[in-house]
């Protein structure tokens, strides 16, 4: 290309016997051949080359394409994805397909100057890696050549005039890697804008402002422990009245006849999905996770399964490894980094994701065959402001002892009447953190998960809500593994409320901001939903300290107040018990939980240890704001499948 009129693009890197690569003299637009130009002769069919070459037999061909008359997916994806052809066959008769060549990375390394122009992440979503200039024209390597023209003008804005060659996926990925893997490190812890990001969280200051009011409350109650008692009281019964209304008024709404959808609507093209399934030092659950998830019923060929593990986790990874996983399933090892969280590894995960609808499992979970099919479908009926779709958890070890049994009850009722109630009142829906599908280009849009925050997914259902998109649930479950162990119990716990503390910092950073973006009435539903549900877990000791006069034991405020106020008092606590009972009765209705309706007396035995939890997020806020205390999966799971 040094010379001037030279009209071949021939890198030192083409695989010996590969066609050239055409392109036109300097300071023109560079194409490929002219089989892959747009005004030459037809390119060969795919299938035919494959034939030719010895690469399939004739049968598994005609198989490849009756499902491909029903897929809309391309041919490559599918014979690969159903074992009829390799990777590497596929990609060389995409080479002859396009008149061009398969990059061979032994050879030599893409130049990170070039792609520093693109972008490492925009790179991956896009399947093109710059490789090398020769003269005017840049070689770039592209891993799906089909969609090449889609980004010509995107990469020669930012190029200059480019030449195809073909890749395969894996090295591409390798390639790119090998030069700009920290940045994509970086990039994955911060990747949301810093304005809705718990990362510049202080634990100092809180530290002091927490100091500062212990100290004021504790002087309060040397000189007036009636009237500090009575304010505590006071703001406790307010968000207890008020969180029982709106979960009364969410299971009113959530009763309501449901309109029938439209399924005429449904997309005739099913969009590619890709599961992102974080694991951390779970070698024992990984062959189970592999059965579990092989059961969903969605294509292989538009199904991309993700297990996202950390690049030392090296068990896990060998697990996995004699796992023997299917093409549609490969592992993403996380660089290694001081902050452990799962936000951090989905965000590093999604930039190697494939499909048009990006879902999270967690490693336990099983779900239903099904469930995809519904989730895209429920997509394709919908606008795009529909961003996220929740799917229903539940446990499938709910008869192991008495915390599983009351964690079965509580997840009924949050999953089953809550969520799908909050969801209709058209309030901000906290999401869960598995079971969770969304399209892809809203979550590139909010820049992914907050990597830094222990509770991504009810922070994520703010940001969603915040930038003007909702979340629908959908009746399909996936069962889990609940944790019925105390102290781990608590634990996990403890790491929820310590995230929707500081999800509560940080979006109540301007007021003014949120209750702008959500309105007045989505803006009282987080105070309740965030504050309310932290105040009552705070302070919940002084609610139990009524249960004094219930034993006759009298109680400071019985001669403080006037007797109404106590009797209106009495009644609150009759309501707030009779609605947490008749709501967890009603989500048992479900014949597989309809023996644990007895159960929900316990629940008054259940909820304290919340209360251990919530001082013990309070002080990790201090000393440890981003430490992920992880759950061990895999303990009761022997029902599941």
């Amino acid at each position: 290309m040094g010379q001037a009129g030279r009209r071949w693009c021939e890198p030192d890197n083409t695989a010996a016997g590969s066609p050239p690569l055409r392109t036109v003299p300097a300071g023109g637009s560079a194409t490929v051949s002219a089989r892959g130009s747009a005004g030459g002769s037809k390119r060969p069919q795919l299938g035919a080359i494959l034939l030719r070459n010895g690469a399939i037999r004739a049968d598994d061909l005609l198989r490849a394409l009756e499902l491909q008359t029903r897929r809309k997916a391309p041919l490559g994806d599918i014979l690969r994805a159903h074992g009829l052809a390799s990777d590497r066959a596929v990609m060389a008769a995409l080479a002859d397909q396009f008149g061009t060549s398969v990059i061979d990375p032994a050879r030599s390394r893409p130049d990170p100057r070039l792609i520093d122009r693109i972008g490492p992440r925009r790179c991956l979503q896009i399947g093109c890696l710059p490789w090398a200039r020769a003269g005017a024209c840049t070689l770039v390597a592209c891993a799906r050549p089909d969609q090449f023209d889609t980004h010509r003008a995107e990469l020669e804005a930012a190029l200059g005039p480019v030449a195809m060659a073909v890749i395969p996926e894996t090295d591409l990925h390798a390639a790119l890697l090998g030069s700009r893997r920290s940045a994509l490190r970086l990039m994955a812890e911060t990747c949301v804008a810093a304005e809705e990001s718990c990362r510049l969280w202080n634990g100092q200051r809180f530290s002091r402002y927490a100091a500062a009011a212990a100290i004021a409350m504790l002087a309060a109650t040397v000189a007036a422990p009636l009237a500090a008692f009575l304010g505590l009281f006071g703001l406790v019964l307010v968000f207890l009245v008020a969180g029982n209304l709106l979960k009364i008024a969410a299971a009113i709404a959530n009763s309501r006849p449901r309109r029938v959808p439209d399924t005429t609507v449904t997309a005739l093209r099913k969009p590619g999905v890709s599961i992102m399934v974080p694991l951390y030092r779970e070698p024992d659950i990984a062959p189970r996770l592999v059965k579990r998830l092989g059961a969903l019923t969605y294509p292989r060929e538009l199904l991309d399964v993700m297990l996202v593990c950390e690049e030392d986790d090296h068990l896990t990874r060998d697990a996995l490894a004699a796992s023997r996983l299917p093409h549609w399933m490969r592992v993403i090892p996380v660089p290694d980094s001081a902050l452990r969280t799962k936000p951090r590894a989905l965000n590093y995960a999604l930039n190697f994701a494939r499909g048009e609808v990006i879902g999270v499992y967690d490693a336990e979970d099983a779900p239903a065959p099904d469930q995809l099919h519904r989730v895209v479908d429920l997509f394709a009926r919908s606008g795009p402001d529909l961003a996220c779709v929740q799917g229903v958890l539940d446990y499938y070890n709910p008869r192991t002892n008495w915390l599983s049994r009351c964690f079965t009850i509580e997840y009924a009722a949050w999953f089953r009447m809550i969520l799908p109630g909050l969801a209709r009142l058209g309030l901000v829906v906290p999401l869960g953190g598995t079971t969770l599908f969304f399209r892809r280009e809203t979550l590139d849009r909010l820049g992914g998960w907050d990597a830094h925050n222990v509770t991504e997914d009810a922070d994520l259902g703010i940001r969603l809500a915040r930038h003007g998109y909702r979340t629908e649930l959908l009746d399909s479950v996936t069962l889990e593994e609940a944790n019925c162990r105390v102290w781990p119990w608590v634990k996990q716990r403890s790491r929820w409320l310590k995230g929707y503390a500081m999800t509560y910092a940080v979006h109540m950073r301007d007021p003014g901001l949120l209750w702008r973006q959500l309105g007045a009435w989505r803006f009282w539903g987080v105070q309740v939903l965030f504050l309310g549900t932290l105040v009552q877990f705070l302070l919940a000791p002084i609610l139990w300290s009524f249960w004094l006069m219930l034993f006759g034991l009298g109680h400071p405020l019985a001669s403080a107040l006037p007797h109404g106020a106590l009797i209106g008092v009495a009644a609150m606590f009759l309501m707030s018990e009779v609605a947490g009972l008749a709501i967890n009765i009603a989500a048992l209705k479900n014949p597989r939980h309809r023996f644990l309706r007895p159960w929900t007396l316990s629940l008054h035995l259940y909820f304290p240890l919340a209360a251990i939890a919530a001082w013990k997020g309070c002080w990790e806020m201090i000393s440890s704001p981003f430490y992920w205390d992880k759950t061990t999966h895999g303990l009761h799971d022997t029902g599941a499948g």
